[in-house]
């Protein structure tokens, strides 16, 4: 049977959505670790102590202030009374340091505007979120967002073709910003770089109205390096050198300067970062080349008026992973794979020996829809030995089975995943009298990507985003507390050009032990320029409005809430003479508008706890992976969707502020449910736990923990009561002979008849994770991160079992004068595991297994 009879073209709405469808010093000779961090306590004449810019009158009772000093040494102090300046006459104030030593800049003791848009620490902040520092990122050896599940609940990550562009949160694709700006999507376009941050804040949930229409999960946002340090210029420049080799050729050189110049009057800050990659792989045809290139520039132009811009350049070659194919239980467990080669296609004139679109059409395809060749149905329980000829196109030759390497998977000898990324941002921050500020910020994103696999996907993307947003903000203090006040215009315009070819996507074709054939090698739309999939171009643009309140009243409580509102003008269009097939309306133009709205409010008890409640909804786009929107959905008016969260939990900083701990409880759901995209945008509710603690345990030691439950349930699948999916082995009970089917790839229904069915595959009930580093005096740093993994099935069909894992990565260090030598073990202990790839749609026929014990060392020089 072809591929895409009517009932099939659900396959395509799906498929389209997958592609589509603060510097501090080091203390003393601590060896590298970082985070002295020092706060005023100014006590003025008449009684008040002013701490971290929120005061305390002495007359309250003793047991407040002991409370508010507690909370103070841990930066979650409440602004109990206004604070007067010392009038003429009065004694000078003096000035105490309290010393609150954090190791590696791990403790939330900073204030981050990237939750809600207020200059808050994240134990003020009425939501669950985590930040990552430069320190934690070197000392770990962190260099890709999978092992940022170490250092934060909630981050665990589905494979998308082996590319970590941005993480799954709390079950479900979340988004990558840019100084608090929404990037273009990236599921699996190219690795998100993570040695260019100053620091990675990971926020779970949708984000706050001042940020505009977001996803429901959550989203990581990235910090660049900057040469402004505690809000002012650095006073002199500093840089540093580096190389990484380590295990399959790795090599990696980078370097940065950052410091102050002079421009005639004028003081400009600058940091440039730069980095260049070229790498093998521990995978057969896989490298990896890069060059990443960053420039940031401060420059305050008057006493009130300053500018921050700069850029970031991008290069990645390299490949997708698709991992392994002709999935089984036994694959899994011990290795053993099924071989066997696919039989030849009439050759009616495709180039280069690859089979092309005109010819599987001319052998009426090889993706069967269901069982009704041996008079069964849509499900794969109906489906027999009698659908499959023995000698029929689908069948294999020479089948049996052999022991399959980890190191062979999908990716072919002239696959390729290329992409440039091009970001640019100027900010102009006016602060005027009376804590009045206003900044306009200006954004640039391109993707230039092109993606192809030799099973039978390509793709290309070639868009781009400008965004303006002026934020205006206005905060008044008086007996009742401070009050902060923000509103927020915004235009974003995204044009978009994409196109990809799925149609004829079989990965069984090729045999892993013998590599792609011209039996296996598909003809690409990339290649051709022809027969794509779907071929898009169009345009949206976002006009919105956002205001945003924060009451932090002296008693303890503090309010925030937020709205805003988006009209969204979108125009989309088929490119009917390269998109094969394209038939019905091929244009369409549409507008739609959305609220979006916050209520947060927390509590500042005695003893450091901070319990805290959020709801919200907020708007998003459904979009793909180009930034593309389907003409139907245009048509239709379901290119905007919303969620709604709500989120309860208690905060806490202890001990002077070494020891910090939170613990979340969430519900999140999208209320739209007719549109989803299955890969960048879906459809889901999620319930959960988040917990974690960091604990500077003394100068020398720092432990952090990490818990996380996630149940994740399609509404799309359970509204429906069934989920479109290719078919894999397991899948096909009815069937004895797998080898006659290899050779093309069944489709079909899998039926969701509870909300346990509809459950995300790949996303384990459970993560632990913890991290532990101890610094010596005399320069030796030893680090440890551990997570262990509940076992997950690999698809929604719920037929494969991935086994449950624990990784343990390692690092040591040794600094001595302006050297730094480090070495990492990844995956120390040798663990054997996997990760589902695109679960909803191919989960039960290919799985990633991963890397095995790894080794990786660098030299630095610091100046």
């Amino acid at each position: 049977m072809a591929f895409a009879p009517p009932a099939a073209r659900q396959y395509c709405g799906v498929r389209r959505s997958k592609r589509q469808l603060s510097h501090m010093a080091f203390a003393g000779k601590q060896s590298g670790v970082k985070g002295q961090i020092k706060m005023k306590t100014i006590q003025h004449a008449d009684g008040v102590t002013k701490v971290s810019g929120r005061s305390l009158r002495a007359r309250r009772s003793l047991m407040t202030v002991a409370a508010g000093l507690l909370a103070s040494t841990a930066m979650t102090s409440v602004a109990l009374a206004q604070s007067r300046p010392a009038t003429a006459g009065e004694p000078a104030s003096t000035v105490d340091e309290i010393v609150v030593t954090g190791s590696l800049d791990a403790l939330p003791l900073k204030n981050v505007g990237s939750v809600f848009g207020f200059d808050k620490t994240l134990v003020e902040t009425p939501r669950s979120a985590s930040t990552i520092s430069k320190e934690q990122i070197e000392r770990f050896g962190v260099t890709e967002i999978y092992d940022l599940v170490a250092q934060a609940p909630g981050t665990f990550t589905n494979s998308f073709f082996g590319v970590g562009g941005a993480l799954d949160i709390r079950g479900t694709p979340g988004e990558v910003y840019f100084r608090g700006v929404r990037r273009l999507d990236n599921s699996g376009n190219y690795p998100t770089p993570i040695g260019a941050s100053d620091r990675i804040d990971i926020v779970r949930g949708p984000a706050s109205p001042i940020y505009g229409p977001s996803k429901t999960g959550g989203y990581m946002n990235f910090v660049p390096k900057s040469a402004r340090v505690n809000g002012t210029l650095m006073s002199s420049p500093e840089g540093e050198l580096s190389y990484t080799t380590g295990s399959w050729s790795k090599s990696v050189l980078s370097g940065q300067v950052q410091g102050p110049v002079k421009l005639g009057e004028t003081e400009l800050g600058y940091s440039l970062y730069a980095e260049v990659e070229d790498s093998g792989s521990y995978y057969r045809n896989m490298s990896t080349k890069q060059t990443i290139l960053q420039a940031s520039f401060d420059s305050d132009i008057t006493d009130n008026l300053r500018v921050e811009f700069g850029a970031m350049y991008h290069k990645y070659n390299g490949q997708q992973n698709g991992g392994w194919n002709r999935l089984t239980q036994s694959l899994v467990d011990n290795g053993t794979y099924i071989t066997g080669s696919a039989r030849a296609i009439p050759d009616i004139g495709a180039p280069d020996g690859k089979i092309s679109f005109a010819e599987v059409a001319a052998i009426g395809g090889l993706g069967p829809f269901g069982g009704f060749a041996c008079g069964g149905n849509v499900f794969a329980s109906s489906i027999t030995n009698g659908c499959f000829p023995a000698n029929g196109p689908l069948a294999l030759t020479s089948s049996g089975t052999a022991k399959l390497s980890r190191k062979n998977t999908l990716t072919g000898v002239d696959d390729q995943l290329r992409n440039k990324q091009t970001t640019g941002y100027f900010d102009i921050i006016y602060t005027g009298e009376n804590d009045f500020e206003i900044k306009n910020q200006l954004f640039y994103d391109k993707t230039d990507n092109l993606n192809e696999n030799a099973y039978g996907f390509s793709q290309f993307v070639d868009s781009y985003v400008i965004e303006d947003k002026i934020v205006a903000s206005k905060s008044y203090t008086n007996d009742l507390g401070k009050f902060a006040f923000q509103v927020s215009p915004s235009i974003r315009y995204t044009k978009f050009r994409f196109g990809d070819d799925f149609t004829y996507e079989y990965f069984h074709r090729v045999d892993l032990t013998q590599g792609y054939t011209s039996l296996s090698t598909r003809q690409l739309s990339t290649q051709c320029d022809c027969n794509y999939s779907d071929y898009l171009t169009g345009h949206h643009t976002d006009y919105g409005l956002a205001g945003l309140a924060d009451f932090a009243f002296d008693f303890g409580l503090d309010v925030t809430l937020g709205a805003r509102y988006d009209k969204t003008k979108a125009s989309s269009n088929i490119d009917a003479k390269r998109q094969a097939g394209a038939t019905g309306v091929l244009s369409a133009s549409n507008d739609k508008g959305a609220w979006s709205w916050t209520a947060s409010a927390n509590y500042k008890m005695p003893l450091g706890l901070i319990p805290y409640v959020t709801a919200s909804r907020q708007s998003t786009m459904v979009v793909g992976q180009g930034a593309e929107l389907l003409v139907a959905d245009v048509a239709g008016n379901n290119f905007i969707a919303a969620s709604r969260l709500y989120e309860g939990g208690i905060k806490g900083s202890w001990l002077d502020g070494k020891l910090y701990g939170a613990v979340s409880v969430y519900k999140q759901t999208r209320t739209d449910h007719n549109v989803q995209s299955a890969v960048t945008n879906q459809s889901v509710e999620t319930k959960g736990l988040e917990a974690e603690f960091r604990w500077a345990v003394d100068r020398h030691l720092l432990l952090t923990g990490a818990y996380t439950n996630t149940r994740v349930y399609n509404l799309s699948f359970l509204d429906a009561g069934t989920a479109f999916s290719f078919f894999g082995i397991e899948d096909l009970t009815g069937v004895t002979n797998p080898a006659l089917f290899l050779g093309g790839q069944p489709l079909g229904l899998v039926p969701i008849f509870s909300r346990s069915d509809s459950r995300r595959a790949g996303i384990p009930s459970n993560v632990f994770s913890g991290t532990a580093t101890y610094a010596f005096d005399n320069g030796l740093a030893f680090a440890a991160s551990a997570s262990h993994v509940d076992s997950v099935w690999s698809g929604q069909s719920q037929a494969v079992r991935l086994p449950a894992y624990t990784l343990v990565d390692l690092s040591a260090s040794y600094k001595k004068d302006n050297w730094l030598f480090r070495a990492v073990v990844k995956n120390a202990t040798d663990a054997r595991y996997f990760r589902a790839n695109f679960t909803e749609l191919f989960g039960s026929t290919i799985v990633l297994p991963e890397k095995p014990r790894s080794f990786q060392a660098t030299v630095a020089y610091s100046f």
